[in-house]
């Protein structure tokens, strides 16, 4: 793609998050939504590969389905109260729309399926963007209309999400899909602690947003695609291959790493609120994670590439 143009498209996927975290008036929220997802169209779509087509299709869809459902949401609750406000999100129909919006919008199970699709279909560094950037705007909203939303809908979303994101990244070889699966498991902790304690939502997307970027990252420079390519990066550099073991311990939440935190912290405040068997099932959902971690960790540290089958050195 020509230089001038992707920085137009990037400026423009940059704008639509601004103006959405920025607004007030839920038209203004819309208008960002959608400049955000027409600018990652062209991005996802450079490839010129039947799989990227599809995944660009897919994409435009979804989102294009959710900014709808949130229009509609916000126009009954403006016929109704009859104010345009984020923040005075008072109908409770619409409040519910609002969430399986928003869950649509950001691939919280179990309207998740668009999600590892899309990311297949991309390379890794518009992956990166979709899983951590595209994931921003809908945050924000969430952020503001949290008081409004209703906290049994979000406690659900989160559950499903957390076990679905752990249970289908165990029979997944494609980074991208651990990824993917990855990314919706970590956004169900999120949204079991939105409507608890929005201080801890806010801390859970920042340490994600680091982890995924760094492991993202990691991906790029050893041009891992599949589990069968990380097993081959130590050829390429040490450094990096320690760096991404303690990536993904940390994403699988393991203690002494920063992952552990806010995984501990939604815990107890769970407990804090006596959803005692929500904390066990949401522990139970993070022990399907981190064996697809650990095991994505096994093939890029514990093995050297010589001694197993079936695996190509770099050089």
């Amino acid at each position: 793609m020509n230089p001038t143009i992707y920085t137009i498209i990037l400026l423009s996927l940059a704008t639509g998050t601004i103006v959405t975290m920025t607004s007030f008036h839920w038209l203004m929220a819309w208008v960002g939504l959608e400049l955000n997802t027409l600018a990652i169209i062209p991005i996802i779509s450079t490839l010129h590969h039947p799989r990227s087509t599809e995944a660009a299709t897919k994409y435009f869809l979804t989102q294009a389905a959710a900014s709808a459902m949130i229009l509609f949401s916000s126009m009954i609750n403006a016929w109704n109260t009859g104010t345009w406000d984020i923040t005075q999100m008072s109908y409770a129909p619409s409040n519910i729309l609002l969430s399986l919006a928003l869950a649509l919008k950001l691939g919280l199970a179990p309207a998740h399926f668009w999600l590892p699709e899309v990311l297949q279909g991309s390379t890794l560094p518009t992956a990166f963007i979709i899983a951590t950037w595209q994931k921003l705007a809908p945050m924000s909203l969430i952020y503001m209309t949290m008081n409004n939303l209703p906290s049994t809908i979000l406690l659900m979303l989160g559950l499903t999400s957390s076990t679905s994101g752990g249970g289908s990244g165990l029979n997944q070889t494609q980074t991208r899909k651990i990824m993917a699966y990855s990314s919706i498991a970590h956004l169900g902790w999120m949204a079991v602690i939105a409507s608890i304690m929005s201080n801890i939502m806010i801390m859970n997307l920042l340490v994600y947003l680091m982890m995924t970027t760094a492991l993202f990252l990691s991906l790029i420079c050893s041009k891992s695609k599949t589990i069968q390519d990380t097993a081959t990066t130590w050829t390429t550099s040490r450094t990096l291959v320690i760096i991404m073991m303690l990536t993904l311990l940390s994403l699988g939440g393991l203690p002494p790493l920063t992952g552990f935190l806010p995984k501990w912290l939604v815990l107890e405040e769970l407990i804090m609120q006596n959803l005692i068997p929500m904390a066990t099932a949401m522990a139970m959902s993070a022990l399907l994670s981190l064996f697809c971690y650990l095991r994505l960790t096994y093939s890029t540290t514990l093995t050297l590439s010589p001694n197993t089958l079936q695996m190509k050195v770099k050089w």
